[in-house]
C-alpha cells in the first residue's frame, strides 16, 4: 500500500497574497477549524514576525480545538551575518509555540547573490543554522527550497547544496518550491526525481504555482515522481495567478490516482470547504471550477442529458455527490425533450403522455432563446413556463396599469415614482411608491399593492439587476435582456425579461420573481 500523501494548507499565508484577499484574525481562526474538520495534516497559520495580525492569530489559535491538524507558523532563514538565537524572525517563530515549522531560504544563486547581494557560502550558512537552531528547541522543521526549480536549471550543483544544507540542520522535510510557476509538466517529473534519488530517504513536498496553468499538474506530476507532501490553497487563492488549488488535488489524488490523503468521508466536503472560503473571501465562487463549481455537472445539449439519465457516466467522470456537488441539468435552445423530462421531474411537475408537454415546451424555448430569453440562466422563469405550458400555474394577481414617472430637479437628482393598479380576483389595489430608479420604484409599488392579499411578499428582496443589450445595430431601439436575481430566507432564483423597452424587460423579470416565490409558497 502506498504511503498517505500529506496535505499543506497555505491559503492563510501565501492565498492572502492574492489580490483583493484579506483575512482578519478571527476569520482565519474560522478558516482553520473548517480546515482542521476537513483533516489537511498542515495548517500554515501565517509569518509571526511580519506583522501583528499573524501573532495575534496564533495566539488566538491556541485555545482552538483542532483535532489533530499540527497548526505550522511561517518565516525564513536567519539573517544574513547573525546568530540565529540573536534573529527577531527566528524568535517570532519559536513565541507562536506551533509544534511545526515551515522556513524558506534562496535556492537560486540569481537571488542569493543579486537580490539578497550576499556570498553563496553565507547562504547555505544561513538555512543550515536556522533548520539546526529550531529543531534545537523541539521543533518539527519544513524547509521550503524557494526557486527551487529555476535554481535547479540555472546552476544544479548550488541548488542541490542548498537541499544539503537544509539536511545537515535536520530538516524534517524538503518542499521543492516552483516560485515563479514557470516550470513545465515534464520538467517538474524529472528534477523531482532527480531530488529523490540524490537524497534517498528524505521526505520531498512540491509548491507550485500556477502562473502557466500547470500548478495542479505540476503538484500531480511530482507526487507520482516521489514527493510527498503537496503543498497549496483552497481555491488556487495566491498571488499573481494563484497557488496550486488543493480541493482539486485532493480529488485528483484520492478519485483519480488511488493516493490517499483524506478519511473517504471527508472527500464529500470538498464542495462545501471551496465555498466557505470563498464566501469569507468574499470572492464569489467560480462557477467552472473542477470538482466543485456550479457548471461541474451541469449538462445542457439535449444528447448529452439523454444520456446521462440511462448511464450518468456517459458524461461524468466521477458521481458529483462524490465531493459533495450535485448534477445540475440546463435548459436552452440547445436542449431537447429530454431536458425537459428531466427539469419536470426534478420539480415535481406531472407531463402529458406521449411527449407531448414536453416537446411543446422545447419548441417555446427555442422560439423565446431566438428572441434573447436565456433560460439556462434564469430557471425560475424556466419553471414558470412549464407550469403555464402544462396548465399547472393560475396567474396570482393582474396588471390593470402602471405608470412610470422619473425626474431629474436641478440639482441633479433623480426621483422615480411608480403608480400601480392591481387586481387579485374579485379586489382591486392601485397603490405609490419612491425608489432609486424606475425599476426599484416598480418594485417597490408592487409589493406594497400585493402585501396586503400575500404577506410573505415581504420575505423575498432583490438582491441583483443585470441589463444586457443583446444587438446594438438598433442603437437605443435595441432590445434588452434582463435578469434578476431574488432571494428569501431559504432559496435563491433567478428570472429573465426581454423587450425594446427596458422598463418592459425589467417589468417581466420583476413578475417572474414575484410569481415565482408566491407559487413556491
Amino acid at each position: 500500500m502506498e504511503e498517505q500523501v500529506l496535505i499543506y494548507d497555505t491559503t492563510l499565508r501565501d492565498g492572502t497574497q492574492g489580490e483583493q484577499i484579506s483575512f482578519s484574525a478571527e476569520e482565519k481562526l474560522r478558516i482553520t477549524q473548517k480546515l482542521a474538520e476537513l483533516g489537511v495534516h498542515y495548517i500554515e497559520g501565517g509569518w509571526p514576525g511580519s506583522n501583528p495580525k499573524d501573532m495575534r492569530f496564533f495566539q488566538m489559535a491556541k485555545g482552538a480545538r483542532l483535532k489533530t491538524a499540527p497548526l505550522t507558523a511561517f518565516g525564513s532563514t536567519r539573517r544574513a551575518n547573525i546568530l540565529p538565537e540573536k534573529d527577531p524572525n527566528l524568535e517570532a517563530l519559536l513565541q507562536a509555540e506551533t509544534l511545526t515549522v515551515a522556513i524558506f531560504g534562496k535556492s537560486w544563486d540569481l537571488h542569493v547573490t543579486e537580490i539578497l547581494g550576499i556570498p553563496l557560502d553565507e547562504n547555505l550558512a544561513m538555512i543550515s543554522d536556522s533548520v539546526k537552531y529550531l529543531k534545537s528547541k523541539g521543533r518539527e522543521v519544513i524547509f521550503d527550497a524557494e526557486h527551487f526549480f529555476d535554481g535547479y536549471k540555472a546552476n544544479r550543483r548550488y541548488a542541490l547544496r542548498t537541499i544539503e544544507a537544509a539536511i545537515s540542520g535536520e530538516a524534517d522535510i524538503i518542499v521543492l518550491c516552483d516560485t515563479n510557476g514557470g516550470t513545465m509538466v515534464s520538467d517538474i517529473k524529472e528534477i523531482v526525481e532527480v531530488v529523490r534519488k540524490s537524497f534517498p530517504g528524505i521526505p520531498l513536498g512540491i509548491h507550485a504555482h500556477n502562473d502557466c496553468g500547470l500548478a495542479v499538474a505540476n503538484s500531480l506530476a511530482a507526487v507520482e515522481a516521489g514527493a510527498k507532501m503537496v503543498q497549496g490553497t483552497i481555491n488556487g487563492y495566491g498571488e499573481r495567478c494563484g497557488n496550486a488549488d488543493l480541493i482539486s488535488i485532493i480529488a485528483n489524488l484520492q478519485l483519480k490516482l488511488g493516493r490517499k490523503c483524506l478519511d473517504d468521508s471527508q472527500i464529500k466536503r470538498l464542495t462545501e470547504v471551496s465555498r466557505y472560503v470563498s464566501e469569507i473571501a468574499n470572492i464569489p465562487p467560480l462557477k467552472e471550477r473542477p470538482f466543485v463549481g456550479r457548471s461541474a455537472f451541469a449538462h445542457k445539449g439535449g444528447v448529452h442529458v439523454s444520456a446521462i439519465l440511462k448511464r450518468p457516466l456517459a458524461y461524468e467522470h466521477i458521481e458529483p455527490g462524490a465531493v459533495g456537488n450535485k448534477r445540475r441539468v440546463l435548459v436552452s435552445d440547445l436542449s431537447g425533450k429530454s431536458n425537459i423530462e428531466y427539469k419536470a421531474n426534478e420539480m415535481g411537475l406531472a407531463l402529458g403522455g406521449n411527449g407531448y408537454d414536453s416537446r411543446k415546451i422545447v419548441k417555446e424555448i427555442k422560439q423565446m432563446e431566438d428572441q434573447g430569453y436565456q433560460f439556462d440562466a434564469a430557471e425560475g422563469s424556466l419553471e414558470l413556463l412549464m407550469k403555464k405550458s402544462t396548465g399547472q400555474f393560475r396567474e396570482p394577481f393582474s396588471l390593470l396599469s402602471l405608470r412610470v414617472i422619473n425626474e431629474k430637479n436641478k440639482d441633479g437628482q433623480s426621483i422615480a415614482q411608480a403608480t400601480i393598479k392591481i387586481s387579485v380576483g374579485e379586489e382591486e389595489e392601485i397603490t405609490a411608491a419612491e425608489g432609486n430608479g424606475p425599476v426599484n420604484a416598480i418594485d417597490n409599488a408592487l409589493r406594497k399593492a400585493l402585501s396586503k392579499f400575500y404577506p410573505r411578499i415581504k420575505e423575498m428582496r432583490l438582491v441583483d439587476f443585470k441589463v444586457r443589450v443583446l444587438e446594438g445595430s438598433a442603437g437605443t431601439a435595441a432590445r434588452v435582456r434582463v435578469l434578476i436575481e431574488s432571494r428569501d430566507g431559504k432559496d435563491i432564483w433567478n428570472t429573465v425579461g426581454v423587450s425594446e423597452n427596458v422598463i418592459e424587460a425589467s417589468w417581466q423579470a420583476l413578475v417572474d420573481s414575484i410569481y415565482f416565490k408566491l407559487s413556491k409558497d
